[in-house]
């Protein structure tokens, strides 16, 4: 049988070692984090501001289905104003919309053609 001593270390180097001052520690690079994506890009807004400078007649899609045609007035943060001819202008929810595109453009652009 081996007879082994145990190895039982002095409080005080534990202490030093386990708080040693950071400077002298060497550290890893830091993880360049790549930033999180502005919460707004404005793209909508330029959308919108660039159809109305023009009175482009748009369409928009309603979540149920429904389609809207008119010219956008005006829009803020929640909602579009539809100003349309010979029907009542309407106040359309953004989240309401499914999409929306220029008027005439659904063939033109490969979208449906009614099939």
């Amino acid at each position: 049988m081996v007879n082994r001593k145990l190895f039982h270390p002095q409080l005080n180097e534990m202490k030093e070692q386990t708080f040693a001052p950071r400077a002298a520690m060497p550290q890893p690079a830091p993880m360049r984090k790549k930033p999180a994506p502005p919460d707004q890009t404005s793209a909508e807004n330029f959308y919108y501001v660039k159809q109305m400078q023009a009175r482009t007649p748009v369409a928009v899609v309603l979540n149920d289905g429904e389609m809207l045609r008119g010219v956008i007035e005006w829009y803020d943060r929640d909602c579009i104003k539809l100003t349309r001819s010979g029907s009542p202008n309407l106040l359309v929810y953004k989240h309401a919309i499914k999409y929306l595109y220029k008027d005439g453009e659904e063939f033109s652009s490969g979208g449906t053609n009614g099939q």
